[in-house]
């Protein structure tokens, strides 16, 4: 096995996105750790693109450190 999952490494060094609020235009900062983020602008809530491996993986906690873990799963139960 590896020491670290190339597919979460984005989940460990965030890295952060620009997205424009599809309701209101304005810039939403959306890290890759993130799920789900509120346009501070209007409110509505931005999605992250990307399916993370955190979802599924069983080696997840290890993998991303459990403090990361715990905040995406958090994030997913809010969707």
């Amino acid at each position: 096995m590896l020491d670290h999952c190339p597919g979460a490494a984005n989940l460990r060094t965030p890295t952060l996105a620009i997205k424009k609020c599809p309701q209101c235009g304005e810039e939403v900062e959306l890290f890759s750790n993130d799920i789900l983020v509120k346009c501070s602008n209007c409110g509505f809530v931005v999605y992250n693109d990307t399916i993370s491996c955190v979802q599924w993986c069983k080696y997840a906690k290890e993998c991303v450190g459990e403090e990361t873990y715990n905040k995406i799963m958090a994030q997913k139960k809010q969707v």
